[in-house]
């Protein structure tokens, strides 16, 4: 039909300040990674997720419309310690608990293009601006968004995967669960100011 989904990319302040922390601390962690990994017997695979993760942080942050956003969004969530039972329980957690955040995310995603025929953030946001402040559908909107928000960033009552997933490696737990991953919810919710604030 009308759907045009462009794989498009926006630099403008706020994902230029996002592009500064995710390589900046990025950039630290896998310094640090050199030394505290180099023992692992899965050192290799271990730079090539943490790569891959940076790749998908800066895919969400650079994106010029929600499916590329939502793109970098699913692909952040990495097991790493596969051999351990525990560990794997661990990274089940914390996939399951993100797909209920997820879900909200992708609702709100459905209802934005029935509302607005787009996902593109410049057609989306102006678009919003031609609807009362209160508008049940943008309130609507707002919420399912917000639920992907909470659960990207284990905000209650979807925290419950983030203590578990702390028993991968230490530069994860530094990058992903302290510096990155769990601002991707904030991130979201600042670039749609426009719906939030309506």
């Amino acid at each position: 039909g009308s759907l045009n989904l462009g794989i498009s990319f926006l630099v403008d302040r706020l994902s230029v300040i996002m592009l500064l922390v995710v390589t900046g601390v990025g950039f630290l962690i896998h310094v640090y990674s050199i030394g505290y990994m180099k023992h692992d017997e899965d050192y290799s695979r271990f730079m090539s997720y943490l790569n891959l993760f940076i790749f998908f942080m800066l895919l969400l942050v650079m994106g010029s419309n929600y499916v590329v956003m939502f793109a970098g969004w699913e692909g952040l969530l990495i097991g790493f310690w596969f051999k351990n039972n525990d560990y794997n329980k661990a990274a089940n957690k914390a996939f399951i608990m993100n797909r209920i955040g997820d879900l909200g995310f992708l609702i709100g995603l459905f209802l934005m293009y029935q509302t607005f025929s787009s996902l593109e953030f410049k057609d989306v946001f102006a678009a919003a601006g031609n609807y009362p402040s209160g508008d049940v559908t943008l309130t609507a909107i707002a919420l399912f968004l917000f639920i992907g928000a909470v659960g990207k960033s284990a905000q209650i009552p979807l925290y419950t995967w983030l203590p578990d997933a702390m028993a991968g490696p230490t530069p994860v737990s530094a990058l992903i669960h302290a510096a990155t991953m769990v601002t991707a919810g904030i991130y979201m919710i600042i670039r749609s100011n426009v719906i939030y604030t309506l």
